[in-house]
């Protein structure tokens, strides 16, 4: 009898540390405490364009960064290569207006290794690290484009730095995390890799430290029965865009840092390397670390696609020691895992498969398959998973050990790459055009939906109207037919295409 007392009573208590406060701002990537957890209650299950939804704000230029919240403020990053300009976006969370543009940077010219012959900066954003906002402050990374400290009320730089900068080929995704003195980011291109930590006050280096991987490449490749290619991608290993995770053990903080075929912890005060797992062929890496149950749980990428549970009370390389257990099945490449007690949730990339663990002994209890990709991390909200998919799709099931049923498929306009942000009562949501704010009891009009545009689609043209369609019904048609003869006044839309937007809107 006490000791189903004191699991229970182990349970609930677990819970309430692990889960963040329904009234604390979602101020980093994946939330106040860095594991997609929210403790807000009544947020909508199922919503549409129209349904439950507060307001929708056109974004504009690109970004795959996470919204970031604070008070009444959201804010995000964006960049534009045709500008050469990176952004930072302040919105009113409650009317989703705009109340601070501010150009943080000119674009200076990425630097390229000529012998990398497959540069592909078009398979990232321009601005997809997270920022942090603080009370005063907000930080913003853009990579090896620059960091910023802005002032929150005024949009002034506090301090740039512009002068950490490395090689990727596909850019930078890694987000800065802070504590009560520092910036910690990670920097893993094909020619160097360092974390580094900075003085939030001044913008100066505390420390920087060599991530030191040295493992072999054409050994790797040999030993899975690949001949090694020479060319092409020099260092192609080496890349890495995981945000870095701080975690206390025994009384001591760690410095969780994932880096491309290793995992890495750090002292935060001194950059003094603690202890790693090195897995060769694990690349690529993009999730966050988790800290719970008393493991570390981190992914790998590349060749391996590891999930990882590792005791973090090691000292020096922790490969063959530390391991508590690990799967390479249907384990996912980008989006970061949740976890409720003893329960690990995730979602693959390709396919939606959505997996739920024993995150003790890593044994499955249920699979299934959502569909479509998820780049997006998911969240918890009031025993609910969240996850959003580039199609557009969000599902929401409940987080149980038993085989759970689809509770709601909620399908909007959109492309998810960025993973949500939750306040007590919204679920923000960036598209790769749109941001939304879900709230219940909230509807978008029909002209609202007419007058939706999609950036990237050259404003109002053809396709943007096509795509509004989806969403006029019976009672929206005279405000649609309003919109497109406003548009053929305008000389955005000819006649013809107006005529022809109104009968597709009539026939669906």
């Amino acid at each position: 009898m006490k000791s189903d007392v004191f699991v229970v009573f182990f349970a609930a208590i677990s819970l309430i540390c692990f889960e963040s406060r329904a009234d604390e701002n979602w101020n980093q990537f994946r939330g106040p405490s860095g594991n997609g957890v929210s403790a807000a209650k009544e947020l909508p299950i199922s919503f549409d364009e129209s349904k439950n939804v507060r307001w929708k704000t056109s974004i504009p230029d690109l970004g795959w960064s996470s919204p970031v919240v604070w008070k009444n403020e959201i804010w995000l990053t964006t960049g534009s290569d045709e500008k050469k300009e990176l952004r930072v976006i302040c919105l009113d969370l409650k009317t989703g207006m705009i109340k601070q543009d501010i150009k943080v940077f000119e674009m200076i010219e990425r630097k390229i290794d000529p012998a990398y012959a497959y540069d592909s900066p078009h398979l990232n954003s321009p601005a997809t690290p997270t920022s942090v906002v603080e009370e005063n402050r907000v930080f913003v990374s853009f990579g090896s484009q620059g960091i910023a400290c802005l002032n929150r009320k005024t949009g002034e730089k506090m301090w740039v730095r512009r002068d950490l900068r490395i090689y990727q080929p596909v850019r930078q995704g890694s987000s800065p995390i802070v504590d009560e003195k520092n910036l910690y980011v990670a920097f893993d291109g094909t020619d160097k890799q360092f974390f580094v930590a900075l003085d939030k006050q001044t913008g100066e280096t505390q420390w920087k430290t060599d991530r030191n991987v040295t493992t072999n490449w054409d050994e790797t490749l040999s030993k899975r029965g690949v001949s090694p290619k020479k060319g092409g991608k020099p260092n192609d290993n080496r890349k890495s865009f995981a945000t870095a995770t701080m975690i206390e053990v025994a009384g001591k903080r760690q410095l969780i840092a994932p880096a491309a075929e290793a995992i890495i912890s750090y002292d935060p005060d001194t950059g003094t390397e603690l202890w790693r797992t090195v897995h060769p062929g694990g690349f690529n890496i993009a999730a966050r670390p988790i800290y719970a149950n008393g493991l570390v749980y981190v992914f790998t990428s590349g060749l391996n696609n590891l999930l990882m549970a590792v005791r973090p009370d090691g000292r020096g390389d922790v490969t063959n020691t530390h391991v508590a257990w690990s799967t390479a099945k249907s384990t996912p490449s980008i989006p970061s895992p949740v976890i409720v007690d003893e329960l690990l949730f995730m979602v693959s990339d390709k396919g939606g498969i959505a997996r739920c663990l024993n995150a003790r002994t890593g044994k499955e209890y249920w699979k299934l398959r959502l569909g479509g990709d998820h780049w997006a991390s998911p969240v918890l909200i009031e025993r609910n998973l969240y996850f959003c998919s580039k199609q557009g799709q969000v599902f929401v099931l409940p987080a149980s050990k038993e085989q759970p049923e689809i509770v709601a498929r909620n399908t909007l306009n959109a492309s998810f790459i960025a993973s949500p942000a939750v306040t007590d009562s919204s679920l923000i949501l960036r598209s790769t055009t749109h941001l939304y704010c879900i709230e219940k009891g909230h509807h978008r009009t029909a002209e609202q939906l007419a007058a939706d545009v999609y950036p990237g689609e050259q404003g109002d043209n053809r396709r943007s109207k096509e795509r509004s369609i989806k969403n006029v019904g019976a009672k929206g048609l005279d405000a649609f037919a309003a919109r497109l003869k406003e548009l053929v006044k305008q000389g955005k839309l000819t006649r013809e295409d107006a005529i022809e937007l109104y009968q597709s809107a009539v026939e669906k």
